[in-house]
């Protein structure tokens, strides 16, 4: 009988120990997903800013558009010798216009402040050398006279003059020179920003007119080396917009074919900025070479 008894409250004595070591399992685990929740809030947050650093979708530019008569016009895939240096250059080719193009926008060589209440656009400053050459019997004559426009995003991805980057009216980093005797045009403006799905780069437009006639037009875009890219987003007030997320080999324009049907895949590669640096800023040098030949 003794046996018997010693038996019972040995066994309630092992389950009340089964109880309570369960009872404090629980509380442990409990308090540990108490402690983990700000960990994961704080990760949702982080999600969230990462997110809102990449602004507006970015336009999707569907089929390329027939090109017109004086675009057409403007295309060669002939070279040219530039004198007196005996340099031969290749016919530059045409890309996609995209959907943030101005017409319009002040002629004027600094583009970097806004003319409708003076702001300044920050950034690394970038000079930029434009020489356009029309190829005549295989020189690379110097085309005077023709209207060269640009317009690129700014430090932290956004276009003025836009719609959804909610710029409207606005018109920094936006300008148009005229060539010069030489052909040259000069810009002062800052290094671009990236946005959403696309690489850094500017876009550039050539016109020639007869009174108000348009007798030519060259589109296209021009890009930076990555590991340039990369360095200047990691110094203000790029790094607010944190590291370019698409490389030119990763971009569909630089990768695609010309507009003009010359160049069937990586026409970007034959659009890259020659760079410089200069101290704290970049010189920027392209040669653009096209036919003035008309149809």
């Amino acid at each position: 009988m003794v046996s018997e008894t010693h038996e019972l409250k040995m066994s309630k004595t092992i389950c009340t120990i089964f109880m309570i070591t369960t009872l404090c399992a629980s509380l442990v685990l409990t308090c540990i997903s108490l402690l983990d929740l700000p960990k994961s809030f704080a990760q949702t947050i982080t999600n969230t800013n990462q997110t809102s650093k990449e602004g507006p979708t970015p336009p999707q530019f569907g089929p390329t558009p027939e090109l017109s008569v004086s675009q057409k016009s403007a295309s060669t895939n002939k070279t040219c010798t530039l004198a007196p240096a005996s340099i031969k250059l290749n016919g530059t080719p045409q890309q996609t216009e995209g959907p943030y193009f101005v017409d319009g926008i002040p002629n004027r060589s600094d583009i970097r402040s806004d003319p409708t209440d003076g702001s300044l656009q920050q950034g690394i400053p970038l000079r930029l050398v434009i020489h356009v050459y029309d190829v005549n019997n295989g020189s690379c004559i110097p085309l005077g006279g023709a209207k060269v426009d640009i317009w690129h995003a700014n430090s932290q991805g956004i276009y003025s003059a836009v719609k959804d980057f909610g710029t409207i009216g606005k018109k920094f980093l936006r300008g148009y020179q005229v060539t010069d005797n030489n052909g040259t045009v000069r810009f002062t403006t800052i290094y671009p920003g990236w946005y959403q799905g696309r690489t850094i780069h500017i876009h550039d437009k050539v016109r020639t007119f007869n009174g108000l006639e348009k007798t030519l037009e060259w589109t296209a875009q021009l890009y930076f080396n990555n590991s340039i890219n990369q360095q200047v987003h990691t110094q203000p007030p790029y790094t607010n917009h944190g590291p370019p997320q698409t490389t030119n080999e990763e971009d569909g324009v630089y990768t695609g074919a010309s507009t003009d049907g010359l160049i069937q895949r990586d026409s970007g590669e034959q659009l890259m900025l020659h760079l410089t640096k200069q101290g704290q800023s970049y010189l920027g040098t392209f040669n653009i070479v096209l036919s003035q030949s008309k149809h």
